[in-house]
């Protein structure tokens, strides 16, 4: 008789392939890093925006959604006509640099057209990011496991987004604003170090 899977040696990533288990680690970290920034970004506007209301909040979240749903289905045709992994890999480690960076300009913009111009940016970079990422984690996903590792993915996704938001609230209000953005940047750096071990288990496949 099989013996059954032990969900907490799932939770450790201790049955995933090499790839799969950093892919994880590395977004774990970085949802880690940008939740901090999610309870704390409307009063960022409200406090250091001029003119900053609802309304540019909305319209800031707009930009960066439009962007990203614009550009993803073009940025994805690109990654997919170059043939091998290592493109996409480059492509999702050269995205999630300009994404960890984006969040310092938070420190030194005033006006609305400034935040917008930063989230387009942000946009733009994820629109590049996300499809790689994705292109990579269904190509070594193990098979027959298909819904025990996105289980175990968005399990761990959203542990860390609700911890890091509540710690997010805390430290702007006792530590202030600007070492929150600090740690925002300083983890989201670190996820895209931790995708540096998945480079020499990458497949290159041939080119039609």
């Amino acid at each position: 008789m099989a013996k059954r899977t032990i969900p907490i040696h799932d939770l450790l990533l201790l049955k995933m392939n090499p790839v799969i288990r950093f892919l994880i680690l590395a977004d774990v970290v970085f949802y880690t890093g940008a939740g901090l920034l999610g309870p704390i970004f409307a009063i960022f506007i409200t406090d250091f925006i001029v003119g900053g209301t609802p309304a540019v909040a909305g319209i800031a979240i707009a930009v960066y959604a439009l962007t990203k749903s614009v550009a993803q289905l073009p940025a994805a045709a690109i990654i997919d006509k170059i043939c091998g992994d290592k493109d996409d890999f480059w492509f999702m480690v050269g995205g999630m640099i300009v994404v960890s960076i984006v969040p310092l300009s938070y420190l030194f913009i005033h006006t609305p057209a400034q935040l917008y111009l930063t989230q387009f940016i942000l946009g733009l970079a994820t629109a590049f990011t996300f499809p790689s990422f994705m292109a990579l984690f269904t190509r070594y996903i193990e098979k027959n496991r298909e819904a025990t590792v996105w289980g175990v993915y968005y399990t761990l996704i959203d542990i860390a987004g609700a911890a890091a938001a509540a710690i997010g609230g805390v430290l702007a209000t006792t530590v202030g604003f600007d070492v929150v953005i600090y740690a925002v940047v300083g983890i989201s750096l670190l996820s895209t170090f931790l995708y540096i071990p998945i480079a020499p288990s990458l497949r290159e496949k041939p080119c039609d």
